[in-house]
């Protein structure tokens, strides 16, 4: 018999994040955070909804460990709510002790069903009394001491329990969506049709800096104070989905397929693992993207003990002729679902920028290590939505065939990125554990493999690829 492709402690499991599963918006002394503030900005979210019950998790955490030992999930990758823990948020403010031995408990109770904990510091929900006290993201000195404060008390709390953190969920979007188009709290964007203030021509990339400045702080905290202690490691989690050229026999198409990786995940993992932003950004930005002091470097350059990846889609990219305009932050092109040859990218779903194609999976991961030296990865997201799957009667939402195959496809192309490509992925955690708070989509576009009855008291009803991803780990893991 052919020896299992993944090693006996692979990890896999779920992900969530707190505004989107936790509700308990102003329980126990929670304060707002950004995304309680844009939710009550009228047709900011498709349904006119907001975080403020969502799942409820915050008063189902052992509904939601039963849940996760039931599918037989080894890891738990869930985000803290640093308003639930320091309610004004900064390094001067009070800690609400309740809301931190939340999570504290949650972990203890986590590892005694023998489910390792990953732990995100930040999913996109900054307190709300920082941005609107000094701008937030934007100042660079102020949120980079606030955070640190913010994961220093995280780390002395659970650090000797947590063995894996990630400093940041996806700083493109909170950059991106959240400063250039607005799509996302706090909302700026140059579009005064959407926002009164914003430039997207300079913001994101100024947000985008200060965010890895800060990864790089806190990184630096825990390998000072906590790593030879507690024995964890820590990274930051960045998106990038694969990218295709409309036309394969085009140099300019293939240069800017090259280019939108870059300005996704080269933005962030370039200065991490090489100490420089790719030269495409700089060539495009010039002087709109920050240059980096000795200090920052030093802080950034090597502050990865892992990399963690959320992977969905992919593309196709066809480049434009003339210059970029200033809000250009793709890099110069078109993102497109259809080559030159009339071929689908893949299927839709009901999420509009997310078309299924496990190969570009395959071809993500190859990239990341060849660029990046072979580091260890966690798959920390990927999943997908269904067209319609929320219009559909409850026995036949349950039976999500689409999703189960996409699961078996992407994770496939993962096992043949470790066995033939040679890249070192030790974990997978699906997007997501449960039907959740999809942000600007609201609750009109589910991904979780348990759908949750918003209108019946949140209660949980697993989907059949809930047990369907245990399934497919069980063929892929050696036997310990």
């Amino acid at each position: 018999m052919a020896t299992a492709p993944l090693p006996s402690d692979f990890l896999w499991g779920f992900a969530t994040a707190s505004y989107q599963i936790e509700g308990a918006a102003t329980q126990d002394g929670r304060g707002p955070s950004i995304w309680d503030s844009f939710c009550k900005i009228p047709g900011k979210i498709a349904d006119g909804s907001s975080g403020d019950v969502a799942c409820d998790s915050y008063n189902r955490s052992g509904d939601d460990i039963a849940l996760l030992k039931e599918l037989g999930a080894k890891a738990y990758r869930f985000s803290l709510s640093w308003s639930r823990i320091i309610p004004l948020g900064g390094r001067h403010d009070p800690i609400n002790e309740i809301g931190l031995q939340f999570y504290v408990r949650f972990v203890d109770d986590l590892l005694a069903a023998g489910i390792v904990p990953f732990v995100t510091l930040f999913h996109w929900d900054l307190p709300d009394d920082l941005d609107k006290r000094y701008g937030g993201l934007l100042n660079k000195d102020e949120f980079v001491a606030d955070y640190v404060r913010y994961a220093r008390v995280v780390f002395a709390a659970m650090g000797s329990k947590v063995k894996h953190w990630i400093t940041f969920n996806e700083p493109l979007c909170s950059s991106i969506l959240g400063y250039s188009t607005g799509e996302h709290a706090p909302g700026h964007t140059s579009n005064r049709y959407k926002s009164a203030i914003g430039d997207s021509s300079r913001e994101p990339w100024i947000v985008g800096h200060n965010i890895l400045v800060a990864h790089g702080s806190a990184v630096n905290v825990y390998r000072e104070e906590f790593k030879s202690r507690d024995g964890g490691e820590i990274g930051i989690t960045l998106n990038g989905d694969w990218a295709y050229p409309w036309d394969p026999s085009s140099p300019e198409d293939i240069a800017a397929s090259e280019r939108r990786i870059e300005f996704s995940i080269g933005w962030f993992a370039d200065p991490i693992y090489h100490g420089h932003y790719p030269a495409s950004m700089t060539n495009q930005l010039g002087t709109r993207l920050p240059t980096w002091t000795p200090a920052e470097r030093a802080l950034v350059l090597g502050s990865n003990d892992f990399y963690g990846m959320n992977h969905y889609c992919a593309n196709y990219i066809k480049h434009r002729p003339g210059p970029p305009t200033p809000e250009d932050y793709l890099g110069n092109m078109d993102l497109l679902f259809v080559n030159k040859a009339g071929e689908e990218v893949g299927p839709e779903t009901q999420s509009k920028w997310l078309r299924p194609n496990p190969a570009g999976f395959r071809e993500t991961l190859k990239w990341i290590s060849e660029r990046y030296g072979g580091p260890r990865i966690y798959v920390t997201e990927n999943g997908t939505s269904i067209k319609g799957e929320n219009e559909l009667p409850l026995e036949e939402l349950l039976e999500d065939g689409f999703r189960v195959e996409y699961y078996r496809g992407y994770v496939q192309a993962m096992v043949e990125a470790v066995r033939e490509d040679g890249v070192d992925c030790r974990g997978y955690l699906a997007w997501s554990l449960m039907d959740n708070f999809e942000w600007a989509d609201g609750y009109e576009t589910r991904f979780g493999v348990t759908f949750v009855d918003y209108n019946g008291g949140q209660k949980r009803y697993p989907k059949k690829s809930a047990m369907a991803l245990g399934e497919i780990f069980e063929a892929l893991i050696q036997k310990g």
